[in-house]
């Protein structure tokens, strides 16, 4: 599982010109699921991601975390993670789940950050959606499950 993490002041996610969903202060975190994934990487890539200490204490040191901060989380599906460029110019996504497979783990990644308190915010799985925000900072992590990077 793969993840960009960013810390925003405000993100909305907009399906067919309409406002989906939209947050203020917090993380957006643009999520891919790869073929290989379980129920494992997902409790990994949450406590990892709400934990993250990005946010700025009193003395402007990134020094709490999403759960320091009460912020809110928004997660949205984004299978092109998984794009290969090592070969050619078009992007392999032979790596990346299954539809079935990514919207299952994509749910159940929803589900575990909303009980551990959070509100949670998604995008809509398998549809061309359009993301906008504010990245704060800007602070950008990437967040890989088998820690290649």
């Amino acid at each position: 599982m793969r993840a960009v993490v960013q810390r925003v002041n405000q993100a909305k996610v907009s399906v067919n010109d309409e406002v989906y969903s939209d947050m203020k202060m917090g993380l957006l975190v643009l999520l891919g699921v790869g073929n290989e994934d379980t129920i494992e990487d997902v409790e990994y890539m949450v406590e990892k991601i709400v934990n993250l200490r990005i946010f700025e204490d009193e003395d402007e040191k990134m020094n709490l975390s999403l759960s320091d901060t009460g912020g809110e989380l928004m997660v949205v599906s984004q299978f092109t993670l998984y794009g290969d460029t090592r070969k050619g110019r078009r992007p392999s996504f032979i790596n990346a789940a299954r539809p079935e497979l990514g919207n299952e783990l994509y749910e159940k990644f929803v589900e575990y950050a909303t009980n551990k308190g959070f509100d949670v915010k998604t995008g809509k799985f398998q549809s061309h959606m359009v993301v906008g925000l504010d990245n704060d900072g800007p602070v950008t992590i990437l967040v890989d499950s088998k820690k290649i990077f």
